[in-house]
């Protein structure tokens, strides 16, 4: 029962936050947790007596300086043991040593063995400590599943600093005439209490169905009206200039949150730009330019300019390719890729869910020159977690086997067309290698040689783009070099026309029925 004060952050921890393979707890890539507890899933039986966040200390050293790796550490602490001079010494390490990769959550419930603590619930108290042993330091409601959630977000991105979460909970939370009430510690609930608890717990589950959650989906346009407003939460200098467009690329989301800080434009794309350039001279502002991909051709000559300026300038363009599907052709941009590949300097992200596009936005708010976000209209799912971490000019080797016999490489909906291929391939005992750009420039070569080297030399681009100066012609330039390596293009071919997003992109020879065919003409090759 006692337990039960840190129940929704156990479930943010394990269900949402951590990187964690349940059916591998060994995995060496899990994230690690230290609980006064000896579970499968805890890797050191540390007691209640404050030994815990030393443990957690050196498997964030370790993950840190000794393995150089990504997984991080959390180590849940009662509030009793933090009377312990041994968590002191240990927040002492943490900070002296700048583990920005471990999180030490303090489950704050007033109550010890005996009684109440001398703080009790006056979580100030816990957070002056802690911020001066040099700690990031959150004070949250322990109940507040968003808000845990949102905190354990920041935590990943703190850098050279540990951090702390300060929660205040309730012992033995939700049942009652015991919550938050003395003398229950270590105690059994008498049988006949128990049973009446156990009975109003489950009146209160809605379902008897086993649940299996599934990814969820979300188009990238709308991902990145979502990474905008968060964005300029965090950053009072991010500004927002749209073309009447904003319910279609959810720059309206922005907007909504800030509209001092969005200027609309109208459907005047070139003086879009330009007043954009004009607005970021001497670094005053982020700006970032949304509209549709296939207006923004309209105002080439204004980007071009740009990049002579050396403008830090972001272009949003959304409903590229044939996946617009009954918007028709004239809002299908197929030709956006080579117009800004041709651009000296340009930065261009194709993210391919939402998860890399809240990326994308962040690292464009970064970079310096000029950078373009590449975004599509269909909902497509989420395929990476919150803690993957992403880089300019590094793609993601998404699927791999040492079976492999294609590399195919893909980007926004084509990757999610590749990943489906890959799953009716592999019924078939065909195994291939799926890589997620991520930027089309600058490319990632060194990932696509070795995969291609790993595949026979066999690589499969697919796009939701022209051949010509898309995904496929600077694949095969930069592997070009290489008599070993050769390179087969799917790409939309003709005028396209208006249609279901699905059927065009059969039509069009862009969508896993051609991939997997694809793949097989190349192995009988």
């Amino acid at each position: 029962m006692s337990s039960s004060s840190a129940a929704e952050i156990m479930s943010v921890l394990f269900f949402h936050t951590m990187r964690y393979k349940q059916e591998d707890p060994e995995n060496p890539d899990n994230d690690r947790f230290i609980l006064p507890k000896r579970l499968s899933f805890v890797d050191v039986a540390t007691g209640w007596l404050g030994q815990g966040l030393g443990a957690a200390c050196g498997m964030a050293y370790t993950g840190k300086y000794f393995d150089k790796a990504s997984y991080r550490v959390y180590c849940l602490l009662g509030d009793s043991e933090s009377s312990e001079g041994s968590v002191w010494e240990a927040l002492a390490f943490a900070s002296h040593y700048s583990l920005d990769n471990l999180v030490a959550v303090f489950d704050v419930n007033r109550l010890g063995h005996s009684g109440a603590l001398p703080p009790e619930h006056c979580l100030d108290v816990y957070q002056k400590r802690c911020e001066a042993f040099g700690w990031n330091t959150y004070v949250v409601d322990g109940r507040d599943v968003e808000t845990l959630c949102q905190v354990f977000w920041q935590a990943n991105r703190v850098k050279n600093k540990p951090t702390a979460v300060v929660a205040k909970t309730f012992k033995s939370r939700g049942i009652p005439s015991v919550e938050d009430a003395e003398n229950w510690h270590g105690k059994q609930m008498p049988k006949e209490r128990a049973d009446a608890i156990i009975k109003l717990i489950e009146s209160q589950i809605e379902t008897d169905e086993n649940l299996d959650p599934k990814p969820p989906i979300v188009a990238t346009r709308k991902a990145c009206g979502l990474a905008l407003a968060k964005l300029g939460h965090a950053n009072d200098r991010v500004i927002v200039l749209d073309g009447d467009t904003k319910n279609s690329t959810f720059s309206d989301i922005f907007k909504k949150e800030y509209p001092e800080r969005f200027i609309e434009c109208f459907i005047a794309e070139q003086n879009m730009v330009s007043v954009a350039l004009g607005c970021t001279t001497r670094d005053r502002t982020v700006a970032f330019v949304s509209t549709f991909a296939a207006f923004l051709t309209r105002a080439f000559d204004q980007i071009r300019i740009g990049a002579i300026s050396q403008a830090n300038i972001n272009l949003i363009g959304s409903h590229c390719g044939v996946s617009v599907g009954e918007d028709g052709p004239s809002q299908m941009a197929l030709e956006d890729l080579a117009m800004f590949r041709a651009i000296p300097s340009c930065t261009i992200f194709y993210p391919s869910d939402a998860i890399s596009t809240e990326h994308a936005v962040f690292l464009a708010a970064n970079t310096k020159g000029m950078c373009y976000i590449r975004t599509s209209r269909p909902e497509t799912a989420v395929i990476y977690n919150q803690q993957e971490s992403f880089e300019i000019g590094q793609a993601k080797v998404v699927r791999h086997s040492v079976h492999d016999k294609v590399t195919v490489i893909g980007a926004g909906v084509t990757l999610h067309e590749a990943l489906a291929a890959a799953e009716d391939l592999s019924k078939q005992d065909i195994s291939i290698r799926v890589i997620d750009l991520f930027t089309v420039k600058p490319l990632d070569t060194a990932t696509i040689i070795s995969s291609a080297k790993a595949t026979g030399g066999r690589i499969l681009t697919v796009e939701d783009h022209y051949p010509e100066g898309g995904i496929g012609e600077t694949v095969a330039a930069a592997v070009s070099m290489d008599p070993d390596i050769s390179v087969h293009q799917l790409a939309v071919r003709g005028i396209p026309r208006g249609g279901k997003p699905s059927e065009l992109l059969d039509v069009f020879g862009v969508d896993a029925r051609h991939i997997v065919g694809a793949v097989k003409r190349m192995l009988l090759n």
